[in-house]
């Protein structure tokens, strides 16, 4: 039977073998490069408009979930979402990725990751903010989406001592009245107990320096926050307009492409109140495909960046190809 020039299954494992072989043979008379045992810089960059806008990675995550991890869709169904997307069953990873907004005028940050504080696959964003040629004091301000940890923790490192420290900090207004009302910490369990204790952690003695904004306003010159309530009761994206062009900054609407864009109706039990969010996740996703925007997310794929396709049971996230500025 012919082939059309693609090995067959039989003919590549005994490459394999060949290969294994070779691999065992001396080496002596070769000449090869050590492994770098490493991956390069987690940095890419776009353009909107007149507006220079850097993804920087800080690493992922893998979470070990069960069978109520998805409150309304089997842990057969999420397994074998997971399947599709080449992935193991029961191990969510979660990636994590910063954005970096230079208008020319501000050098602004969209949250501000991990800073190791969850996991050592993550906290590497401070290193890929130096490879991308910028120093921590350079920063102008701070925008955070929301006070969950991989969002806000590395505004301090784990000494209390402050990472940016000429920024301002902007936050929304109902995620800071909701996470620093005593009343609502006394009534929390674990885990929202602990993201309680982390807020007051990071942001108790530098309140005076944080400015609250309502949702809808703009928070820089052309970057506008989005009321998007349900992951958190204060959870905000963010659209970045220059030039005519656009980008939809999601925060955590939408999470991990491959259950949650595909299946926008699904409940994760980390959204705080899940009717919401899956209705807001419904809701912008189907604006980002109507509009054919440039879309980004905190918890997509490296660079974290595509655009949203319409499909007959949901959305497709179509990731950015790489190209130059």
């Amino acid at each position: 039977m012919l082939e059309s020039g693609l090995l067959s299954r039989r003919k590549l494992l005994a490459a394999s073998a060949l290969t294994a072989a070779a691999g065992a043979m001396p080496r002596d008379s070769f000449a090869e490069a050590p492994a770098a045992k490493k991956q390069g810089p987690g940095v890419y960059r776009s353009k909107i408009g007149s507006y220079e806008v850097t993804a920087l990675y800080d690493g992922i995550w893998y979470l070990p979930i069960d069978e109520k991890f998805v409150g309304n869709a089997s842990s057969r169904a999420v397994d074998k979402a997971l399947a599709a997307a080449f992935l193991p069953p029961r191990i969510l990873p979660v990636s994590f990725t910063a954005l970096m907004v230079n208008t020319g005028a501000k050098l602004i940050l969209i949250d501000t990751g991990t800073a190791g504080q969850i996991t050592d696959s993550a906290g590497f964003m401070l290193g890929n903010l130096a490879a991308a040629g910028v120093e921590p004091k350079q920063v102008d301000m701070i925008v955070i989406s929301h006070f969950h940890p991989d969002h806000i923790d590395g505004i301090k490192t784990k000494d209390g001592a402050k990472v940016f420290p000429n920024a301002q900090i902007l936050v929304p207004e109902p995620e800071w009245t909701f996470w620093m009302d005593d009343g609502n910490m006394s009534r929390a369990k674990q885990p929202v107990l602990r993201y309680f204790r982390n807020a007051r952690r990071i942001f108790t003695d530098i309140a005076g320096e944080v400015r609250r904004f309502t949702p809808g306003e703009e928070v820089a010159p052309g970057i506008t926050s989005i009321a998007a309530y349900g992951h958190t009761p204060g959870h905000t994206a963010f659209a970045i307009a220059s030039g005519g062009q656009s980008m939809l900054a999601m925060s955590d609407t939408a999470r991990e492409p491959f259950l949650f864009v595909k299946h926008p109706q699904w409940q994760p039990s980390y959204d705080m109140d899940g009717p919401m969010a899956a209705a807001t996740r419904e809701r912008m996703l189907d604006r980002a495909a109507a509009d054919r925007m440039l879309v980004e997310a905190y918890h997509f794929p490296f660079p974290a960046s595509g655009h949203i396709a319409k499909t007959k049971t949901g959305y497709e996230l179509e990731p950015v190809l790489w190209q130059p500025l």
